[in-house]
């Protein structure tokens, strides 16, 4: 997201050697603006909240809620390959 302060993550991409993209938008747009690869994270999340126990925060552990993220997508993806 623009509005934040990515220091702290563009570190970490440096050192893993991830390219981080930040995606703004333009100067004097007004209303809505379609941003490229925004709708891809988007609907992905949109994907996810499908699963109930992903809406909200439900597990306490951290490792439990990404085997449930990884859960949720594989199950997708399957789903998309079952029924093309």
């Amino acid at each position: 997201d623009g509005a934040h302060d990515r220091l702290q993550l563009m570190d970490k991409a440096a050192y893993l050697d991830f390219v981080v993209e930040v995606i703004r938008r333009r100067d004097g747009a007004k209303g809505f603006e379609i941003l490229p690869h925004r709708w891809v994270v988007e609907r992905t999340f949109g994907w996810m909240t499908r699963w109930r126990r992903l809406v909200r925060d439900y597990e306490r552990r951290i490792d439990v809620s990404q085997a449930m993220i990884l859960v949720a997508m594989g199950a997708s993806l399957t789903g998309r390959n079952a029924h093309p």
